[in-house]
């Protein structure tokens, strides 16, 4: 077996075009920052900048109830939130039910009636101010706060649904059953959850809980981050053009889908890979950052290694034929690689740690550059927003995603290269903070937002 070469690994990585030394951090914050601007425009660019309608509030008052609900994956959560004293989000009275859809095909009227059957119980236990809905399917975002629905995944099963309005159809059920709701119904996407989540959870002056503020400090705005299975941002942004938006008292979120940022730092098994991938030429950014990717496009840079003899192991052809391979397998190995278990540990034998040290070699490459990647798309979101914002209420990122907070490297390196560049010429005080159920207390958030 081959002894272990680092510095033969690192020519590889760079002869491929993957390796994180060949990206130039503070032209990519650029570039990213271009992209934000022309979609902000309505022009051709890689950033769509969804409006979202929604102006996050920036100090929460104290004794608000309002309903949450998160309907996602195969779960419709529903959820009395009252605001405390402090701001802070409390859930009452949270239930679970099954996700319309996922257990038989429904109509559009079984699938409303579904949802207002959780809600109808909330409804009359407590006088609300509003209903949040965070609705993690893909929806067109009216300016009256509501969401066209344009596709489910393949976990709902509710053909007629799609090209309705959500919270229209919710409203409709409700009044059909007896239960007249005429305050707001807020639609918003996991992203906007975040970010609002955020605002609930993350003290102005950036600690994890509510501090106190005597001096009545305005907070400093805060960005959502999705680094999970996707990739995605939203911000609070006072001028949209292509909707003739401008507002500096007043900004409005917008959801960015960073996760198809057109990165040109892109190399030969990208490209390979990304043609493997059911929907290819698109969500570049997010096929070398988040967890829905990382593992089979490491996998495929793996296999290329061994067929260039630059890694060697007696059980490499098992490797090579390995067809299915999820990011969680990577990141065990990644984490305990010395225990010789999983899908891809137990392929080395015990002699064989010169392989396996090339292995965990190149993973760490390519997370290294998914953490600078992450890293230059907040930059340029916190440089969009940053005149904002006063030393002592730093700029608040509110993040949520798996691939954030256990993958193993990428959340040390991410916020490693996130103060280099942010700090390489003056301090831009910022806060990174992971945020609990953001998209129950996201939803609670948007309900007080109109």
């Amino acid at each position: 077996m081959g002894k272990f070469n680092a510095q033969e690994l690192s020519d590889f990585a760079q002869y491929y075009g993957f390796h994180y030394n060949g990206i130039n951090p503070n032209a990519l914050v650029k570039e990213v920052l271009i992209e934000m601007e022309r979609g902000l425009d309505g022009k051709e660019s890689s950033l769509a900048m969804i409006p979202s309608y929604i102006t996050p509030v920036t100090n929460i008052p104290s004794g608000k109830t309002v309903l949450a609900l998160d309907a996602g994956g195969t779960n419709l959560r529903s959820s009395l939130v009252y605001f405390n004293e402090n701001g802070e989000a409390v859930a009452q009275g949270t239930k679970k039910s099954p996700m319309p859809g996922t257990n038989g095909q429904v109509s559009a009227q079984q699938f409303f009636d579904a949802i207002a059957d959780a809600a109808i119980p909330l409804l009359k236990a407590s006088k609300i101010e509003g209903i949040g809905f965070t609705f993690s399917y893909p929806m067109k975002i009216t300016s009256d706060s509501d969401g066209i629905l344009l596709t489910f995944s393949k976990e709902v099963d509710a053909p007629d649904v799609i090209g309705k309005a959500i919270g229209k159809g919710l409203r409709e059920a409700l009044d059909a059953k007896g239960c007249k709701y005429p305050g707001p119904i807020v639609m918003l996407n996991d992203t906007v959850a975040t970010l609002l989540s955020g605002i609930a959870s993350i003290s102005p002056d950036g600690e994890a809980s509510r501090t106190r503020n005597d001096f009545g400090a305005e907070a400093g705005p805060v960005i959502g981050f999705i680094l999970g299975t996707g990739f995605n941002t939203a911000y609070p942004e006072s001028s949209i053009p292509k909707i003739k938006f401008n507002s500096h008292s007043s900004p409005q979120i917008v959801v960015c889908e960073t996760g198809n940022f057109d990165v040109r730092y892109r190399g030969k098994l990208d490209i390979e890979y990304d043609n493997t991938t059911k929907n290819p030429g698109v969500y570049f950014l997010e096929k070398a950052t988040s967890g829905a990717y990382l593992g089979p496009l490491t996998l495929h840079i793996i296999k290329q290694a061994i067929k260039d003899n630059i890694i060697k192991f007696k059980k490499s052809d098992e490797l090579l034929a390995i067809t299915h391979f999820e990011t969680r397998f990577l990141n065990e190995f990644t984490h305990s690689p010395l225990t010789a278990q999983g899908p891809l540990g137990s392929l080395f034998a015990h002699n064989e740690s010169d392989a396996l040290a090339a292995v965990q070699y190149i993973t760490s490459i390519v997370t290294e550059r998914g953490a600078l990647f992450s890293a230059a798309v907040l930059a340029a979101t916190i440089e969009r927003i940053s005149s904002s914002f006063e030393p002592y209420s730093p700029i608040r990122i509110a993040v949520e995603g798996t691939t954030y907070l256990i993958y193993k490297g990428m959340r040390r390196s991410l916020e490693a290269y996130l103060h280099k560049m942010l700090y390489r010429e003056k301090p831009l005080p910022y806060v990174v903070s992971p945020v609990e159920q953001a998209s129950l207390f996201g939803a609670a958030v948007a309900a007080l937002s109109k």
